[in-house]
């Protein structure tokens, strides 16, 4: 199973009112924040745990109060997706519908996506048989289209504006030097926009996971970030700090290879020839670990 990086995640729930804000301006309005939201994390995995509707990506559910008067509280599913998938729309409505029956409140489904291919925009999911029809539509986020308001983001004093920035060069930059200087120029924006340390730190983590670099550029960014410190006086990435975001990293890293190896060995399973042993020997997995995964499939 993939997913998306860690502190994406992260920046979804420690910035969630701001990218409602930046990207779902109308929604923003309608919710009565002074009551204060709340994550359903768990509640939305038991919900899509065998959802059959391509790779799950259900990234954040929260609940958070209208501001119509009413006691009513809505569910708002944010989808973050890194890749185009011919099934997104139909996985957007499954989670739609079985949020809506576990809980019998409004859910409103809304999809950020985060790839960079110009055609793919699915904001509806239909079908139709023998008289029988069914249109469901949600709203939707595409980040690239923030290239051409890009002055926008610049300017911006939402936080999220920053996510933004990082995550569509991180798609749109492939050579290194390039990255390297994007890299720091974002870092630098977020030392002026006068943020606190801990929000200076926090966003800088994010921006580094999104924006990774060549080890042998690593060295000038360092350095470029020290430079900026000096510049602003404001020392706050430390070497410590600094070893724990790379600490990171390699774990991500060593995760996303597992999962890898999980999918892997699940669509050999799932086609019957080989034994546990062969797929544990064609995957790296232990054979246990292929035992546990034949289990799930059955499930």
């Amino acid at each position: 199973m993939l997913s998306i990086k860690p502190t994406l995640k992260m920046a979804l729930e420690d910035y969630f009112q701001e990218l409602l804000d930046l990207l779902f301006p109308a929604i923003h309005e309608q919710v009565d924040w002074p009551k204060g939201y709340s994550f359903l994390d768990k509640e939305l995995q038991q919900v899509t745990a065998d959802a059959s509707s391509g790779r799950r990506y259900a990234d954040k559910l929260t609940k958070v109060y209208a501001r119509d008067g009413s006691e009513t509280w809505v569910l708002i599913h944010v989808e973050v997706q890194g890749e185009p998938e011919d099934d997104f729309a139909e996985r957007m409505y499954t989670y739609q519908y079985r949020l809506r029956d576990r809980y019998g409140m409004d859910v409103v489904s809304l999809a950020v996506l985060a790839d960079i291919r110009e055609r793919f925009r699915p904001t509806a999911f239909r079908y139709q048989r023998w008289g029988c029809e069914l249109t469901f539509t949600f709203p939707m986020a595409k980040l690239i289209d923030w290239e051409a308001r890009w002055t926008e983001l610049e300017a911006s004093d939402n936080v999220f504006a920053l996510v933004v920035m990082a995550q569509v060069k991180a798609k749109r930059l492939k050579n290194g030097a390039s990255r390297k200087d994007t890299k720091v120029a974002l870092t630098r924006l977020l030392f002026e926009r006068g943020y606190q340390r801990e929000q200076i730190v926090r966003l800088f983590n994010i921006i580094d996971w999104l924006i990774q670099l060549p080890k042998g550029l690593e060295p000038a960014f360092l350095q470029a970030v020290y430079a900026i410190e000096e510049e602003k006086h404001m020392p706050y990435i430390n070497t410590a700090e600094r070893l724990g975001i790379e600490k990171g990293r390699q774990e991500g890293r060593q995760e996303g290879q597992l999962e890898a190896k999980q999918e892997t060995a699940m669509n050999l399973i799932k086609l019957g020839i080989l034994s546990d042993e062969q797929i544990a020997e064609a995957t790296g997995l232990t054979v246990a670990n292929v035992q546990s995964l034949r289990v799930e499939d059955k499930h």
